[in-house]
């Protein structure tokens, strides 16, 4: 597996940017998959860094190499728990996506100007990501997905206070809306303050969806020329 993620980027250069927004897209996808709705959201000063998963074999497509950020071992689309996936695959790849969390704070941006995104697979990387990480980020965008290796998050959860913005469509056929409802009622059970959102839609994103995620990273990451403070 990759030891360094390649990256498309959007919107403000390194050198004028002041926040950033790491956006981890879905199995099979890859950093250009979500380039446009970056480019919707941009906004002056704030860099979105999309970053390409390491392709390897995904067993429940039939062992079929694609990109991705974990294997999914199995998926029970009747089950209220999660997916089973491979959990060393998930610690692979948090780390890799760690490092560009530590470019960027070495690069000068401070790391409660950084946000972690995610779609699907994405998102639940995200997720297992930020509650557990280090650094004091400025929040996390979590969209149709689940929260990963779920038997290690009590013994493993840091950060109870980062701000969250989960959605998930009523209509999702690949990660169940009572998938991503669970896991909101799981970090909520945990004080985890969490902006939910649910549309009429399948297992995609949607106009409003997309207003509203801009709403929040306006209220999170507002342009430093603001006297905005930060709010959830």
């Amino acid at each position: 597996m990759a030891d360094v993620l390649t990256f498309v980027e959007v919107g403000s250069d390194s050198e004028t940017c002041d926040a950033v927004v790491i956006w981890l897209h879905g199995l099979g996808a890859d950093g250009h998959d979500f380039a446009p709705v970056a480019k919707i959201l941009s906004s002056p000063g704030r860099r979105y860094i999309l970053p390409h998963a390491p392709s390897m074999s995904v067993t429940i497509n039939g062992g079929m190499w694609m990109p991705a950020w974990y294997d999914i071992l199995s998926m029970d689309p009747g089950a209220r728990d999660a997916p089973r996936e491979s959990s060393d695959d998930v610690i692979h790849s948090t780390k890799l996506v760690e490092k560009l969390i530590e470019n960027e704070i070495e690069n000068g941006t401070p790391e409660d100007r950084i946000v972690i995104a995610g779609f699907s697979q994405g998102g639940a990387l995200a997720l297992h990501l930020s509650l557990r990480s280090k650094y004091n980020l400025a929040g996390v965008v979590a969209l149709s997905c689940y929260l990963p290796v779920r038997e290690k998050f009590e013994s493993e959860l840091k950060n109870t206070t980062i701000p969250i913005f989960q959605a998930h469509g009523r209509f999702d056929m690949v990660v169940p809306y009572f998938s991503g409802l669970y896991t909101h009622e799981l970090l909520e059970s945990k004080s985890i303050k969490i902006n939910w959102h649910e549309y009429q839609m399948g297992h995609e994103v949607c106009n409003e969806e997309i207003s509203d995620i801009g709403e929040w990273l306006n209220r999170i990451i507002p342009p430093l020329s603001d006297n905005n403070t930060n709010t959830i």
